[in-house]
């Protein structure tokens, strides 16, 4: 049989699961705060708990689940812009790298003290730090973390996504954080773009703002991103050297390009792409070229969708909740730390 006829069927199931979230989303906004990738693997749990038979959607779920990622992550990089980081001013970087050091830190010890698997801290770790989900499926494919791991991690992102959507504008508000404070606590202390938008969404509204705070927590959020790439590099390099030892140890020589996770050099790639051509063309050109990274920007998220429920249907659900506890006080402590050190930073600053 055709590689591609075998791939299909779970292909198929992968792309109605996420047709199905992607579009429950946009019917009910309210659910924007879950995200589509999330219910994708809520619904891909569900019919991995269901299904007779999956041999029949078992190649194509694991083709979704790898490599339908990468290319999710390579599009990401058609929505960063390079030179966005020198718009968010020079006050808003050492709370941007305080947050993601604090974040990266924690984690390994955490994990350490916890005894928990690296792969799930590292996950964790990177995803509460720079930008939840997108982050998680950036590096996953890097340090070659299984679904479960995948699935757990990303779970654990959108349960601090949700408390930190409901809670911060109420907690911004009773510390007296001004706009711009609030602003920036909500884009260095919130895992996810979209929790960030409707964390800053809600202060606008209570603050009577017109959306200048969702404004520029936005661009501190796509600041922060940013932080995808040098993270998901010393990663890949990092597993390059380790697999060099470990080929030397055992006699076999490694060659690098086997090993380096090609796709991140795309992700780079497509980022410089976008940051030369918006900084080179003006007019019409520039307003259809923005388009297409938007498109581009979209179908990469829709992409993280259909890996997502390919990584649900791929995962025991049981399993996941009976090892949840661990992964959960890990992300509680990266989630406490980096509000601290966002607010605290805000301080030292005087932006508070």
């Amino acid at each position: 049989m055709d590689i591609w006829q075998k791939r299909a069927p779970g292909v198929l199931l992968c792309l109605a699961v996420a047709l199905l979230a992607w579009f429950l989303v946009e019917l009910a906004p309210a659910l924007e705060i879950v995200g589509s990738a999330v219910l994708a693997i809520l619904f891909g749990m569900v019919l991995c708990a269901v299904m007779k038979n999956k041999d029949k959607v078992k190649d194509g779920v694991a083709f979704t689940s790898k490599k339908v990622l990468q290319y999710a992550v390579i599009l990401l990089g058609f929505g960063l812009n390079l030179r966005k980081i020198g718009e968010v001013g020079l006050t808003s970087l050492p709370i941007i790298l305080s947050t993601i050091a604090t974040s990266l830190i924690v984690a390994f010890l955490m994990s350490r003290a916890l005894h928990m698997p690296g792969k799930i801290a590292t996950l964790i770790g990177v995803g509460s730090s720079i930008c939840g989900g997108s982050a998680i499926a950036a590096t996953a494919p890097v340090i070659e973390a299984d679904d479960e791991e995948i699935a757990q991690s990303i779970s654990v992102i959108f349960l601090f996504n949700v408390l930190a959507a409901l809670i911060f504008p109420t907690l911004g508000g009773a510390i007296g954080l001004s706009d711009t404070g609030f602003g920036l606590f909500a884009g260095t202390a919130v895992n996810d773009t979209s929790s960030v938008t409707a964390a800053a969404s809600t202060w606008d509204t209570l603050h009577n703002t017109g959306g200048a705070v969702l404004e520029y927590a936005t661009i501190v959020k796509l600041t922060r991103t940013l932080a995808i790439i040098p993270i998901t590099l010393a990663l890949a390099l990092f597993r390059v050297r380790q697999a060099e030892k470990a080929g030397g140890k055992s006699g076999v020589k490694v060659s690098a390009k086997s090993v380096f996770p090609m796709f991140i050099l795309y992700f780079v790639l497509a980022s410089v792409i976008t940051t030369v051509v918006t900084a080179v063309l003006s007019g019409p050109a520039l307003a259809g070229a923005n388009e297409l990274f938007s498109l581009l920007k979209t179908l990469s998220k829709f992409f993280i969708v259909m890996a997502m429920a390919a990584i649900g249907i791929n995962t025991d659900v049981v399993k996941l909740v009976k090892t949840g506890g661990k992964p959960i006080l890990l992300g509680f402590t990266c989630w406490a730390a980096i509000t601290c050190v966002s607010l605290g930073m805000q301080h030292l600053l005087g932006i508070w």
